[in-house]
């Protein structure tokens, strides 16, 4: 009898086991598919002015000051005068990450396609067009029901069993994949994935060069799809030049040829977020360690592009959490996340690291604009402006806050 009981009892255990393992459950974000046909049917962009939940790309364009709001759209304001920005307007576009603006017509992404609005009235921007499906790389395989070219618009937490986990773990993404301008153009921040230069819209994804010719500015004519390398993260434009930076380096073009870009060069440097700006001589460029860009150091490099086939590494300086920068006359501003914008005097590129001018130590910032009228800074608690007439001395003119749910 005592033997039958241990014999029962393994068999409990051993289908318990069984059970834990074929039937185990966990907690996981599950991705949220969608087509784009679905995305676009149920399109109306313009709506009125609403709070800002979360700031992304900012952008300026006479006195607009435009400001993404990641995944959902674009905050137009009235920037007139930058101590009483004006909320004007609200363009909802799903999948919206970048902006850029030319000749009174603003471009943006739309998850796969590109978007192209009259600002001929900012209070209610007009749709002109849509070129479909020109950011394919956002199309993804839905292998749970085994179907093609969705996009994920959000995630929602859910039970899973063990036996979905490698199905359900690829889609587990917890980020979004966040100088001279040309006459008609307007002036984007370092962290800008969009560019306008020569009558022509450079994007960039993490893996390619998306070209526009935007003669036209009404109609964006495709023009290629240029293959540079994994890890681009940025896109900045100085004169005749592309530059173009990715968590392993920095790539020139040269678009002399607008059409025809060019590359010139790249430069290497260690894995690390690389937004990047330039003057004549040389580019400044921050690299943050973090899980996304993987790398392990916090540094400002600056590098003597004078040759811009032979970029060559001039000094690099220690800073703690750098994000986006920007560059007024000889004076540098970092974003150097939880840690504050800080200034530095730049007329001895040999030399920055140790000529600190201002540190706005509760200001957590991520990127910024050194426009005609204001220093635009993006921080955690909204969106800055300050008189910087007195470059090493800010004076904080607005704050667009943002407004989270609880």
């Amino acid at each position: 009898m005592k033997r039958i009981w241990l014999i029962l009892l393994g068999c409990i255990a051993l289908s318990s086991c069984d059970k834990i393992e074929s039937k185990g459950m966990y907690l996981t974000r599950v991705p949220i598919f969608e087509t784009m046909e679905s995305i676009r049917a149920k399109a109306n962009p313009v709506s009125s002015p609403t709070t800002i939940v979360q700031t992304g790309k900012i952008y300026i364009y006479q006195d607009y000051l435009f400001i993404n709001e990641p995944g959902k759209g674009i905050h137009i304001f009235n920037n007139v005068d930058p101590s009483k920005p004006l909320a004007i307007s609200f363009l909802s576009i799903p999948g919206n990450v970048d902006l850029a603006v030319l000749d009174g017509k603003l471009y943006a992404d739309s998850f796969t396609d590109l978007l192209t609005f009259d600002l001929e009235n900012p209070a209610s921007p007009k749709l002109l067009t849509r070129n479909k499906d020109v950011f394919k790389m956002l199309l993804q395989m839905d292998y749970f029901n085994n179907t093609a070219d969705r996009i994920i618009t959000g995630f929602r937490d859910s039970l899973v069993s063990y036996s979905q986990k490698d199905k359900y773990s690829p889609y587990d993404r917890k980020e979004l994949l966040y100088n001279e301008t040309n006459s008609g153009s307007g002036q984007g921040g370092s962290m800008a994935r969009f560019t306008i230069a020569n009558k022509h819209l450079y994007a960039v994804d993490q893996t390619t060069l998306h070209l526009f010719n935007v003669q036209n500015a009404s109609k964006p004519a495709y023009v290629k799809d240029i293959k540079i390398g994994p890890g681009i993260e940025t896109i900045f434009p100085f004169k005749n030049s592309l530059f173009i930076g990715s968590n392993t380096g920095m790539v020139i073009y040269d678009i002399t040829t607008a059409s025809a870009p060019v590359e010139l060069s790249r430069y290497a440097h260690i894995r690390a977020c690389d937004p990047v700006v330039v003057n004549e001589k040389y580019a400044f460029v921050t690299l943050r360690a973090g899980v996304v860009c993987g790398g392990l150091q916090n540094l400002l490099e600056v590098i003597d592009i004078q040759d811009l086939r032979k970029p060559m590494l001039k000094n690099t300086f220690t800073l703690e959490n750098p994000y986006g920068l920007a560059l007024a006359d000889q004076t540098l501003y970092v974003c150097d996340g939880k840690f504050g914008l800080k200034s530095f005097d730049a007329s001895d590129v040999s030399q920055i690291g140790n000529k600190l001018l201002e540190t706005h130590k509760d200001l957590t910032s991520m990127d910024v604009i050194a426009g005609p009228k204001s220093l635009i800074v993006v921080g955690e608690k909204g969106v800055h402006q300050y008189d910087y007439s007195n470059k090493a001395k800010l004076k904080e003119l607005s704050i667009i806050p943002v407004i989270r749910s609880n």
